[in-house]
Protein backbone atom coordinates (compact mmCIF):
# COMPACT_ATOMS: atom_id res chain seq x y z
CA UNK A 1 0.00 0.00 0.00
CA UNK A 2 1.53 3.35 -0.55
CA UNK A 3 2.45 5.75 2.13
CA UNK A 4 2.06 8.82 0.34
CA UNK A 5 -1.23 8.72 -0.70
CA UNK A 6 -4.63 7.77 0.66
CA UNK A 7 -6.05 4.65 -0.67
CA UNK A 8 -8.89 4.66 -3.11
CA UNK A 9 -12.05 2.84 -2.16
CA UNK A 10 -13.84 1.00 -4.84
CA UNK A 11 -17.11 0.26 -4.06
CA UNK A 12 -18.50 -2.61 -5.69
CA UNK A 13 -22.72 -3.94 -6.51
CA UNK A 14 -24.75 -4.71 -9.14
CA UNK A 15 -28.49 -4.03 -9.60
CA UNK A 16 -30.98 -5.08 -7.14
CA UNK A 17 -34.20 -7.34 -8.63
CA UNK A 18 -36.56 -4.10 -7.63
CA UNK A 19 -34.26 -1.81 -9.96
CA UNK A 20 -34.18 -4.24 -12.56
CA UNK A 21 -37.91 -4.31 -12.80
CA UNK A 22 -38.36 -0.66 -12.84
CA UNK A 23 -35.82 -0.50 -15.78
CA UNK A 24 -38.06 -2.87 -17.61
CA UNK A 25 -41.48 -1.82 -16.76
CA UNK A 26 -40.84 1.97 -16.07
CA UNK A 27 -43.32 2.76 -13.28
CA UNK A 28 -43.66 1.22 -9.75
CA UNK A 29 -47.51 0.40 -10.50
CA UNK A 30 -46.60 -1.38 -13.73
CA UNK A 31 -43.88 -3.65 -11.28
CA UNK A 32 -46.81 -4.27 -9.23
CA UNK A 33 -48.84 -5.43 -11.85
CA UNK A 34 -46.10 -7.59 -13.50
CA UNK A 35 -45.75 -9.47 -9.99
CA UNK A 36 -49.30 -9.06 -9.28
CA UNK A 37 -50.18 -11.86 -12.29
CA UNK A 38 -47.18 -14.01 -11.08
CA UNK A 39 -48.04 -14.67 -7.65
CA UNK A 40 -45.25 -12.37 -6.45
CA UNK A 41 -45.41 -9.91 -3.96
CA UNK A 42 -43.81 -6.02 -4.59
CA UNK A 43 -43.35 -5.45 -1.09
CA UNK A 44 -40.96 -8.17 -0.58
CA UNK A 45 -38.78 -7.05 -3.69
CA UNK A 46 -39.10 -3.85 -2.41
CA UNK A 47 -37.94 -4.80 1.08
CA UNK A 48 -34.89 -6.65 -0.63
CA UNK A 49 -33.82 -3.24 -2.21
CA UNK A 50 -33.97 -1.59 0.90
CA UNK A 51 -32.24 -3.80 2.97
CA UNK A 52 -29.01 -3.72 -0.40
CA UNK A 53 -29.10 0.20 -0.11
CA UNK A 54 -29.07 0.49 3.65
CA UNK A 55 -25.52 -1.68 3.68
CA UNK A 56 -24.73 0.40 0.79
CA UNK A 57 -25.16 3.66 2.59
CA UNK A 58 -23.93 1.98 5.50
CA UNK A 59 -20.57 0.85 3.61
CA UNK A 60 -20.00 4.38 1.96
CA UNK A 61 -20.23 6.28 5.42
CA UNK A 62 -17.60 4.08 6.42
CA UNK A 63 -15.04 5.15 3.88
CA UNK A 64 -12.64 7.24 5.75
CA UNK A 65 -13.24 10.83 4.76
CA UNK A 66 -9.93 11.61 3.13
CA UNK A 67 -10.17 8.78 0.97
CA UNK A 68 -10.59 8.57 -2.86
CA UNK A 69 -13.45 6.30 -3.57
CA UNK A 70 -15.32 5.23 -6.86
CA UNK A 71 -18.69 3.17 -7.02
CA UNK A 72 -18.86 0.46 -9.66
CA UNK A 73 -22.21 -1.42 -11.23
CA UNK A 74 -21.15 -5.43 -12.33
CA UNK A 75 -21.39 -4.19 -16.28
CA UNK A 76 -18.55 -1.79 -15.63
CA UNK A 77 -15.82 -4.03 -14.48
CA UNK A 78 -14.66 -4.93 -17.74
CA UNK A 79 -13.89 -1.01 -18.59
CA UNK A 80 -12.39 -0.06 -15.42
CA UNK A 81 -8.74 0.08 -14.13
CA UNK A 82 -8.02 -0.72 -10.84
CA UNK A 83 -5.15 0.99 -9.30
CA UNK A 84 -2.54 -1.27 -7.03
CA UNK A 85 -3.55 0.88 -3.95
CA UNK A 86 -7.37 0.31 -4.09
CA UNK A 87 -9.25 -1.58 -1.88
CA UNK A 88 -12.40 -3.24 -3.35
CA UNK A 89 -15.49 -3.38 -1.30
CA UNK A 90 -17.98 -5.98 -2.60
CA UNK A 91 -21.53 -5.25 -1.01
CA UNK A 92 -23.81 -8.12 -2.28
CA UNK A 93 -23.72 -11.74 -3.38
CA UNK A 94 -21.23 -14.54 -3.44
CA UNK A 95 -20.47 -14.04 -6.72
CA UNK A 96 -20.07 -10.42 -6.96
CA UNK A 97 -16.40 -11.39 -5.95
CA UNK A 98 -16.15 -13.45 -8.20
CA UNK A 99 -17.06 -10.99 -10.74
CA UNK A 100 -14.85 -8.77 -9.57
CA UNK A 101 -11.81 -11.09 -9.02
CA UNK A 102 -10.40 -11.70 -12.69
CA UNK A 103 -9.78 -7.91 -12.81
CA UNK A 104 -7.44 -7.64 -9.79
CA UNK A 105 -3.91 -8.41 -9.41
CA UNK A 106 -3.07 -8.43 -5.47
CA UNK A 107 -5.97 -5.78 -4.34
CA UNK A 108 -7.55 -7.06 -1.32
CA UNK A 109 -11.50 -7.46 -1.50
CA UNK A 110 -13.71 -7.23 1.80
CA UNK A 111 -17.08 -8.75 1.20
CA UNK A 112 -19.91 -7.24 2.65
CA UNK A 113 -23.34 -9.35 3.18
CA UNK A 114 -26.36 -7.41 3.18
CA UNK A 115 -28.55 -10.12 3.85
CA UNK A 116 -27.63 -13.48 5.52
CA UNK A 117 -30.63 -14.52 4.70
CA UNK A 118 -30.37 -14.41 1.21
CA UNK A 119 -26.77 -15.17 0.74
CA UNK A 120 -24.75 -18.00 2.39
CA UNK A 121 -21.65 -15.57 2.79
CA UNK A 122 -19.02 -17.84 1.52
CA UNK A 123 -17.06 -14.64 -0.40
CA UNK A 124 -19.21 -11.88 1.42
CA UNK A 125 -18.61 -12.64 5.49
CA UNK A 126 -19.48 -9.84 6.77
CA UNK A 127 -22.14 -7.51 7.97
CA UNK A 128 -22.00 -3.73 7.05
CA UNK A 129 -21.49 -2.54 10.09
CA UNK A 130 -17.97 -3.74 9.86
CA UNK A 131 -16.97 -1.74 7.02
CA UNK A 132 -15.15 0.71 9.48
CA UNK A 133 -13.07 -1.46 11.06
CA UNK A 134 -12.74 -3.66 7.83
CA UNK A 135 -11.34 -0.37 6.12
CA UNK A 136 -9.00 0.99 8.21
CA UNK A 137 -7.10 -2.73 9.11
CA UNK A 138 -6.91 -3.33 5.59
CA UNK A 139 -5.23 -0.09 4.79
CA UNK A 140 -2.83 -1.07 7.84
CA UNK A 141 -2.29 -4.41 6.66
CA UNK A 142 -3.31 -5.25 9.92
CA UNK A 143 -6.49 -7.35 8.61
CA UNK A 144 -6.52 -11.42 7.47
CA UNK A 145 -6.20 -11.94 4.64
CA UNK A 146 -6.87 -15.38 2.61
CA UNK A 147 -5.26 -15.97 -0.63
CA UNK A 148 -7.20 -17.90 -2.71
CA UNK A 149 -6.34 -19.98 -5.91
CA UNK A 150 -7.50 -18.74 -8.94
CA UNK A 151 -7.79 -21.03 -12.57
CA UNK A 152 -6.13 -19.20 -16.14
CA UNK A 153 -7.42 -20.48 -19.41
CA UNK A 154 -5.43 -19.29 -22.31
CA UNK A 155 -5.60 -19.75 -26.21
CA UNK A 156 -2.75 -20.94 -28.40
CA UNK A 157 -3.61 -17.60 -29.68
CA UNK A 158 -2.91 -15.44 -26.92
CA UNK A 159 -5.93 -14.50 -25.65
CA UNK A 160 -6.64 -15.81 -22.05
CA UNK A 161 -9.17 -15.15 -18.76
CA UNK A 162 -9.10 -15.79 -15.01
CA UNK A 163 -12.08 -17.18 -13.19
CA UNK A 164 -11.75 -17.73 -9.06
CA UNK A 165 -14.69 -20.70 -9.53
CA UNK A 166 -14.32 -22.69 -12.66
CA UNK A 167 -14.26 -22.15 -15.94
CA UNK A 168 -15.88 -23.81 -18.72
CA UNK A 169 -15.19 -25.60 -22.56
CA UNK A 170 -17.54 -26.88 -24.52
CA UNK A 171 -20.09 -25.58 -26.82
CA UNK A 172 -22.35 -22.56 -26.24
CA UNK A 173 -25.64 -24.32 -26.91
CA UNK A 174 -26.51 -27.75 -26.23
CA UNK A 175 -24.96 -29.26 -28.69
CA UNK A 176 -22.31 -32.15 -27.73
CA UNK A 177 -18.71 -30.47 -27.82
CA UNK A 178 -15.85 -32.24 -29.35
CA UNK A 179 -12.48 -31.97 -28.39
CA UNK A 180 -9.32 -33.69 -27.57
CA UNK A 181 -8.64 -33.69 -23.58
CA UNK A 182 -4.57 -33.88 -22.78
CA UNK A 183 -4.46 -34.38 -19.14
CA UNK A 184 -0.84 -34.73 -17.55
CA UNK A 185 -0.82 -38.13 -17.66
CA UNK A 186 -2.76 -39.32 -20.71
CA UNK A 187 -5.35 -38.70 -23.61
CA UNK A 188 -8.41 -39.15 -25.53
CA UNK A 189 -11.13 -37.59 -27.91
CA UNK A 190 -14.20 -36.95 -26.62
CA UNK A 191 -17.46 -35.96 -27.37
CA UNK A 192 -19.36 -34.98 -24.59
CA UNK A 193 -21.84 -31.80 -22.49
CA UNK A 194 -18.21 -29.99 -22.30
CA UNK A 195 -15.95 -29.79 -18.78
CA UNK A 196 -15.17 -27.49 -16.51
CA UNK A 197 -12.07 -26.75 -14.55
CA UNK A 198 -12.78 -26.08 -10.91
CA UNK A 199 -10.47 -24.61 -8.28
CA UNK A 200 -11.03 -25.25 -4.58
CA UNK A 201 -13.79 -22.33 -4.10
CA UNK A 202 -15.81 -23.33 -7.00
CA UNK A 203 -15.41 -26.81 -5.30
CA UNK A 204 -18.69 -25.85 -3.60
CA UNK A 205 -20.81 -24.87 -6.17
CA UNK A 206 -20.81 -26.52 -9.58
CA UNK A 207 -17.85 -28.97 -9.36
CA UNK A 208 -19.47 -29.98 -6.10
CA UNK A 209 -23.00 -30.36 -7.51
CA UNK A 210 -21.36 -32.71 -10.58
CA UNK A 211 -18.94 -34.34 -8.22
CA UNK A 212 -21.75 -35.61 -5.68
CA UNK A 213 -24.19 -36.51 -9.04
CA UNK A 214 -21.69 -38.92 -9.98
CA UNK A 215 -20.54 -39.99 -6.38
CA UNK A 216 -17.42 -39.42 -7.12
CA UNK A 217 -14.18 -40.31 -5.08
CA UNK A 218 -12.01 -37.84 -6.81
CA UNK A 219 -11.29 -35.18 -3.63
CA UNK A 220 -12.24 -31.44 -4.16
CA UNK A 221 -9.17 -29.00 -3.31
CA UNK A 222 -9.82 -26.58 -0.88
CA UNK A 223 -9.96 -22.93 -1.16
CA UNK A 224 -6.34 -22.21 -0.17
CA UNK A 225 -4.77 -25.46 -2.17
CA UNK A 226 -2.57 -24.97 -5.29
CA UNK A 227 -4.29 -28.13 -7.38
CA UNK A 228 -7.31 -27.60 -10.12
CA UNK A 229 -9.90 -29.99 -10.62
CA UNK A 230 -11.32 -31.09 -13.84
CA UNK A 231 -14.51 -32.73 -14.39
CA UNK A 232 -16.10 -33.68 -17.87
CA UNK A 233 -19.46 -33.41 -18.25
CA UNK A 234 -21.31 -36.83 -19.88
CA UNK A 235 -19.09 -38.11 -21.96
CA UNK A 236 -20.16 -40.05 -24.62
CA UNK A 237 -18.23 -43.26 -25.68
CA UNK A 238 -18.22 -44.22 -29.09
CA UNK A 239 -16.08 -45.70 -31.95
CA UNK A 240 -14.18 -42.50 -32.43
CA UNK A 241 -14.46 -40.78 -28.84
CA UNK A 242 -13.86 -42.13 -25.30
CA UNK A 243 -15.19 -42.25 -21.72
CA UNK A 244 -12.46 -42.71 -19.49
CA UNK A 245 -10.77 -39.24 -18.40
CA UNK A 246 -13.91 -37.60 -17.18
CA UNK A 247 -11.96 -36.57 -13.99
CA UNK A 248 -9.03 -35.53 -12.64
CA UNK A 249 -6.17 -33.46 -10.64
CA UNK A 250 -4.08 -31.49 -11.90
CA UNK A 251 -1.26 -30.05 -9.33
CA UNK A 252 0.52 -26.76 -9.55
CA UNK A 253 2.71 -26.52 -12.42
CA UNK A 254 0.81 -29.15 -14.59
CA UNK A 255 -1.37 -27.87 -17.42
CA UNK A 256 -4.80 -29.70 -18.67
CA UNK A 257 -4.53 -29.56 -22.90
CA UNK A 258 -8.06 -29.05 -24.60
CA UNK A 259 -7.93 -29.43 -28.81
CA UNK A 260 -11.26 -27.62 -30.17
CA UNK A 261 -13.09 -30.26 -32.78
CA UNK A 262 -15.80 -27.78 -33.14
CA UNK A 263 -16.76 -26.44 -36.53
CA UNK A 264 -18.60 -23.51 -34.72
CA UNK A 265 -20.37 -22.56 -31.12
CA UNK A 266 -17.24 -23.35 -29.37
CA UNK A 267 -16.31 -21.50 -26.15
CA UNK A 268 -14.62 -20.72 -22.79
CA UNK A 269 -16.41 -18.63 -20.47
CA UNK A 270 -15.18 -18.49 -16.43
CA UNK A 271 -17.72 -18.22 -13.27
CA UNK A 272 -20.60 -18.50 -15.61
CA UNK A 273 -20.15 -14.92 -17.30
CA UNK A 274 -21.26 -16.37 -20.43
CA UNK A 275 -20.65 -12.62 -21.97
CA UNK A 276 -17.41 -12.59 -21.64
CA UNK A 277 -16.32 -15.98 -23.48
CA UNK A 278 -13.50 -16.73 -25.60
CA UNK A 279 -14.28 -18.24 -29.28
CA UNK A 280 -13.11 -22.04 -29.32
CA UNK A 281 -13.04 -22.64 -32.94
CA UNK A 282 -11.61 -25.94 -34.50
CA UNK A 283 -8.05 -26.65 -34.15
CA UNK A 284 -7.45 -23.89 -31.13
CA UNK A 285 -5.85 -25.25 -28.49
CA UNK A 286 -6.32 -24.41 -25.07
CA UNK A 287 -3.87 -24.36 -22.04
CA UNK A 288 -5.34 -24.63 -18.30
CA UNK A 289 -3.58 -23.85 -15.59
CA UNK A 290 -3.28 -22.64 -11.95
CA UNK A 291 -3.07 -18.68 -12.27
CA UNK A 292 -0.10 -17.07 -10.76
CA UNK A 293 -2.53 -14.42 -9.69
CA UNK A 294 -4.61 -14.91 -6.73
CA UNK A 295 -7.42 -13.55 -4.93
CA UNK A 296 -6.44 -11.48 -1.65
CA UNK A 297 -9.97 -12.11 0.51
CA UNK A 298 -10.35 -10.40 3.73
CA UNK A 299 -11.47 -13.04 6.29
CA UNK A 300 -11.43 -11.36 9.67
CA UNK A 301 -10.03 -8.29 11.82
Amino acid sequence: MATNAYPRAVLVTRPTEYELLLARHGTRDQVRFFLKTRGQSLEEVEERHRVQHEALRAVSAAIPTPWRRSRLQRADLDRFLFGPEDLVVVVGQDGLVANVAKYLDGQPVIGINPSPALHPGVLVPHPPAAAADLLSRTAAGRALVQERSMVEAALDDGLALRALNEVFVGHRTHQSARYRLRCPRSEERQSSSGLIVSTGTGATGWALSISRERRSACALPEPTDPRLVYLVREAWPSPATGAELTQGVIESGEVLEVVSEMGEGGVVFGDGIEADALEFPWGARLSVRLSAIRLFLVVGM
